[in-house]
């Protein structure tokens, strides 16, 4: 899908994600004191509001212009800043600083253009910084449901967690892979409820 196609979809529901934060982003950041986050694709923000009301300096983005004003709508209804930026995570990440957190959720693209997301995403990391990246699994093609049908473009955790440790290699710092595997949650369907599988990565840039 294009940022054109993405704006229809925004269009035609209102928060298609939902309000609530990604329930695997929760487990990953709510131990974490506040400090800077850049939270990639971010879609309508519902993880960057969030952390945003636990004190953090928040940094999104997204390519669909829709969901980046809605975005700044619900920050504004719930009494928060986040920087919002209208970007493609196919390019180079428009704030190439030092990030304490580093989200990736539900980016699903063909394999050169995931790789290049994600070695920005690394690069963004400050020391001591976490990087998460959730998606679906393509596990779930066979054994779960929703999600692209595409197996190009779902995500191999552990392949993920090996470009994360070449990209820092190559950036001449270490990270530390704290989790690389796949988790389920419960989707609700028409016809009941069905179990969704996902991949999940957290990784931890060494400190200095």
């Amino acid at each position: 899908m294009d940022a054109q196609e993405w704006d229809r979809r925004y269009r035609e529901r209102e928060l298609v994600w939902g309000a609530e934060p990604n329930r695997f982003v929760v487990e990953a950041a709510a131990d974490l004191p506040p400090g800077r986050a850049l939270d990639v694709a971010a879609g309508e923000g519902r993880n960057a509001v969030w952390l945003a009301e636990r004190g953090w300096q928040v940094t999104a983005y997204d390519f669909s212009p829709v969901a980046v004003e809605r975005g700044r709508r619900v920050a504004r209804e719930r009494g928060v800043e986040v920087e919002w930026l209208v970007a493609d995570a196919r390019d180079p990440a428009p704030l190439r600083e030092g990030y304490d957190l580093v989200l990736l959720c539900y980016l699903h693209l063909p394999r050169d253009d995931w790789r290049r997301a994600l070695a920005e995403a690394v690069r963004a990391l400050a020391p001591g910084g976490r990087l998460v990246s959730v998606g679906h699994a393509l596990d779930n093609l066979v054994r779960g449901t929703g999600g692209p049908q595409d197996p190009k473009v779902l995500h191999v955790p552990q392949n993920i967690a090996m470009a994360i440790t070449e990209t820092a290699a190559l950036e001449h710092f270490a990270v530390r892979i704290e989790r690389a595997g796949q988790v389920t949650r419960e989707v609700v369907a028409e016809d009941g409820t069905r179990t969704a599988i996902d991949s999940l990565v957290v990784a931890h840039r060494a400190d200095r």
